[in-house]
């Protein structure tokens, strides 16, 4: 029996076509803008496989972009097509302590809520970002179609979002620095040092430097290390995240690490979206998966 709630979520979730169609999902694309060009892309067009390895090859060429949140007129008509077919909605979102889209999208859910009073409409500020936000986002699609009630979906979510783990790596922290997540001097003199930081998203949904690791080889390892001392037993039973910057060789390494380290099974790798990927840079390597704690 078809739930009669749809899930949405955003761009930012990362997760696969595949994924989106299989569960029924619809996804609100956040909006970018190329350096010098005066037009807004979307970072998810449904139905539409983006060439995100030509996105990551302009920025190392360059190119400079500017994210912004998803709009709100789509986003409402949405959310009223849905609303006028009898169901109800719940919003699984992208971290508040990293973006503006979880607050302007529940807004305008409390503004519809009011319009239609027989519907029900709930929101979770999942406070995390790209396979974090995704995996929870698969295993809430995962408990509606085993006839969940759509609170008891919401009600999983908030208790289980802080085991959600996010610990990745990047390749040039100069990125960063744009971002305002480290110092100018920080980020040349780990560019000088070949420093690669280890980061993770906190319980507060911010972006957070934990390690400084020198080499590639060696930050990766510690991504791997991180999910041995934290990950909910038994791992091997666990779904596993990895998104990417265009590193699909790292991305195929790591996993094939965590397959051997932990008898994984079922890992998805995916690319990182443009709107993150704006802010992270080319060779970012992620991995989420479930934890007793973030840290």
């Amino acid at each position: 029996m078809a739930a009669n709630y749809k899930i949405i979520t955003d761009s930012c979730s990362n997760l696969l076509e595949d994924t989106i169609e299989q569960h029924g999902l619809e996804v609100l694309p956040l909006t970018f803008m190329v350096d010098g060009e005066d037009d807004v892309y979307q970072s998810y067009l449904k139905g539409h496989t983006t060439d995100l390895k030509q996105f990551f090859s302009m920025m190392r060429e360059g190119k400079v972009f500017k994210t912004s949140l998803p709009t709100l007129s789509q986003t409402r008509e949405l959310m009223e097509g849905i609303l006028d077919g009898g169901q109800d909605i719940l919003y699984i979102g992208f971290s508040s302590g990293l973006s503006g889209t979880y607050e302007a999208t529940s807004l305008l859910m409390n503004e519809l809520a009011e319009a239609y009073p027989d519907r029900k409409l709930y929101a979770v500020d999942t406070l995390a970002a790209s396979g974090g936000e995704g995996l929870l986002v698969h295993y809430a699609a995962q408990m509606a179609e085993q006839g969940a009630t759509i609170e008891e979906v919401r009600d999983w979510v908030e208790e289980h979002k802080l085991n959600l783990a996010h610990w990745f790596t990047v390749d040039d922290l100069m990125f960063l620095f744009r971002g305002g997540r480290v110092s100018r001097t920080s980020a040349w003199a780990g560019t000088l040092l070949n420093i690669k930081p280890i980061l993770h998203v906190d319980d507060e949904g911010h972006l957070i430097p934990m390690e400084k690791l020198r080499g590639r080889k060696k930050a990766i390892k510690g991504l791997l290390d991180h999910m041995e001392r934290t990950a909910t037993k038994p791992v091997s039973e666990q779904t596993v995240f990895i998104t990417h910057g265009d590193c699909i060789e790292d991305a195929e390494s790591l996993a094939d690490m965590i397959r051997e380290r932990f008898g994984v099974k079922d890992i998805v790798i995916n690319y990182i979206d443009p709107v993150i990927g704006a802010h992270s840079g080319p060779g970012t390597l992620a991995l989420f998966f479930l934890a007793d704690s973030r840290n």
